[in-house]
Order: C-alpha cells, then sequence, then structure tokens
C-alpha cells in the first residue's frame, strides 16, 4: 500500500495542491494529513481516488474543518489509530513531545505520524517508525514545505520537497 503524509499546510493552496499533486503522480492508495489545515477551504483539495484520514492540529479553530473533512474522509479528532494495509498506526498533530515520544515508545504502533514542529524526519524505535512529513517553512524550520509518501509492504518512506 502507498500511503501519502502531510501536515502543517497552514491555508497555502499552492502547497495544498503541490502536495495533491505529488500523491495523485505517486498513485497512493491513503492520505493521512497530520494537522493544520486551518480553514476549511483547503481541506477540499484532498479529496481524490484516495482514502483520506485527518488528525486536529491546534490551528484548526473552524469547526467546519471537521465536517468538511468528514465529507469525504475520517476525522480522527486529536489523535487517531489507523490500520493501513496490517501497519498499526497512529496519528496526531504533534502538539505535545512528550506524547508524541510516548506513542513511539508504547510499542502498540509500527507508524507514528506527525507533524507540528514543521522539520521532515523519521527515526526508527524499536520496531516503530516515526514519521513528520514536514511543513511550511516558518522559523526555527526554515526547510521547503515537505510531504512523505511511503511503501507499507517494503518500508521505503520518501520525502518530496515541493516549496
Amino acid at each position: 500500500m502507498h500511503v501519502g503524509i502531510v501536515s502543517d499546510t497552514h491555508d497555502n493552496l499552492a502547497l495544498v495542491e503541490a502536495a495533491v499533486e505529488t500523491f495523485s503522480e505517486a498513485d497512493v492508495d491513503a492520505v493521512v494529513h497530520c494537522g493544520d489545515f486551518v480553514a476549511p477551504f483547503s481541506v477540499t483539495p484532498f479529496e481524490g481516488d484516495w482514502t483520506f484520514y485527518a488528525a486536529r492540529g491546534n490551528n484548526d479553530g473552524e469547526w467546519a474543518v471537521q465536517s468538511t473533512v468528514a465529507e469525504f474522509g475520517t476525522y480522527l479528532g486529536e489523535m487517531g489509530e489507523i490500520t493501513l494495509d496490517g501497519a498499526e498506526t497512529a496519528v496526531y498533530h504533534g502538539t505535545s513531545g512528550a506524547i508524541v515520544d510516548a506513542l513511539v515508545e508504547c510499542g502498540n504502533y509500527d507508524y507514528v505520524f506527525h507533524g507540528h514542529s514543521h522539520e521532515r524526519g523519521t527515526e526508527e524505535y524499536e520496531g516503530t517508525v516515526r514519521v513528520n512529513p514536514g511543513g511550511i517553512a516558518i522559523p526555527p524550520a526554515p526547510e521547503a514545505f515537505s510531504v512523505a509518501t511511503l511503501d507499507t509492504e517494503s518500508g521505503d518512506l520518501t520525502f518530496h520537497e515541493l516549496g
């Protein structure tokens, strides 16, 4: 299964559209947004030929974000658990680093997807892979916007710099 992972798009429609295009070209089966859409208009471009999941970010203040996601996907709330091709996966925005660490260290998940820091990265801890796809470039995260794609069968994770 091929999964697209994105976070912290913050109403930047050009970057949202670039992410959607990247996921379409990668022929992903599912897209997971780790929060901080901000407003509903930046949710709707993610409607596509894939299963869509989204967690709530700390900047997703409009409750219409929840109902917009629910129109074509699954809204996970603050934190959710999903199974992707047999891989148990936790999805959390990442507002609390201690919670991210606990999710990674608890041993219940194959993957933990999160955002919030706007800094892409991955690490493996005792069989659990933590993935932060990145976010829009804001200090102290000066990197260009990126998303990630994951092949759950091989475990191959690729970051795609889009901004």
